[in-house]
């Protein structure tokens, strides 16, 4: 549940499914309050929260996804999005009906199986093996932590990113951390370091003393690269990037994670580029809107 800190207070309405044989599996759901049911847009999980989508201790199969699909188009609200595994995205396309609104996604996955002398030689590429020992060469220093310790270093670079995109954009600098507080306040960082615990890991890379980029990885049974941040004037041509990824990446091996999931792409080629640098593989999915109004054809 959010808290006076938060900049919007949410309450949490996930669904448990218990199919008839027995197995369970869980959708985080999230809403707004201070508004009624029928003017509330719930989600699964909302933007800049990270992929939502069922979770379970046992294979998803189809009929156990078309009930869950048939709960939620009973519910009552007005919009309900889900933005599941894309992974599971072939499931879902199956299981939703064609009447619902579809919105193109892209996400990297990189498969760990094999373990990291395999990733290592088999799918970065040479160009990423030579950026990360290009990092090691000039000295970019890094630190892991998984205490929280970590998490204001991240959220002062994410700051430098919110001045980069203002410049890019065209718009004042102060509107666009007034954005990127909103969406993404430091908050919300330090109660997914306290609330994950030893599943949030946060590296950083030093050049010079200087932060110069950094990166979360929630990571629990798979790895999910959930959000970066970089000083680009510190950064430079030195391989800090890769050096992470890399780190993060054989962290993930040794603690058996089978996927390394590197985030939403986008339409960026340079971000795809770079993904696939490390063997991720890009995954079309679908996000999925439940509505009684046509909001999506409206915003878009």
């Amino acid at each position: 549940n959010g808290s006076a800190n938060c900049v919007m207070v949410i309450a949490d309405i996930s669904r448990l499914y218990t199919m008839p044989d027995g197995r369970r599996f869980l959708l985080p759901l999230v809403r707004r309050t201070g508004y009624p049911t029928w003017l509330t847009s719930v989600a699964s999980l909302p933007a800049s929260w990270g992929m939502g989508g069922t979770i379970g201790d046992s294979p998803l199969l189809i009929e156990d996804l078309r009930l869950i699909v048939e709960d939620l188009a009973q519910l009552p609200y007005l919009q309900i999005r889900i933005r599941p595994n894309p992974r599971l995205g072939t499931l879902w396309d199956e299981a939703v009906p064609p009447s619902l609104t579809r919105i193109n996604r892209v996400s990297h996955v990189l498969d760990l199986s094999g373990g990291f002398d395999h990733v290592w030689s088999k799918a970065f590429s040479s160009n990423a093996r030579n950026q990360v020992r290009k990092a090691e060469r000039v000295g970019v220093v890094v630190e892991h932590d998984n205490t929280g310790r970590l998490i204001p270093v991240f959220y002062q670079l994410l700051q430098l990113s919110f001045d980069r995109w203002a410049a890019k954009q065209n718009e004042p600098r102060i509107l666009t951390r007034l954005r990127g507080a909103t969406r993404d306040p430091l908050e919300k960082f330090r109660q997914i370091g306290i609330h994950l615990g030893e599943a949030c890991h946060v590296w950083a890379a030093w050049i010079n003393g200087v932060p110069a980029a950094a990166m979360i990885v929630l990571q629990y049974g798979n790895a999910n690269d959930s959000r970066g941040a970089m000083d680009r004037d510190v950064v430079g041509s030195s391989g800090a990037n890769s050096l992470l990824q890399k780190l993060a990446i054989e962290a993930a091996c040794r603690a058996g994670c089978r996927f390394y999931h590197l985030g939403e792409t986008g339409n960026s080629k340079s971000l795809a580029h770079f993904k696939a640098s490390f063997g991720a593989v890009a995954v079309p999915y679908h996000e999925y809107n439940f509505e009684r109004l046509p909001i999506t054809r409206v915003d878009q």
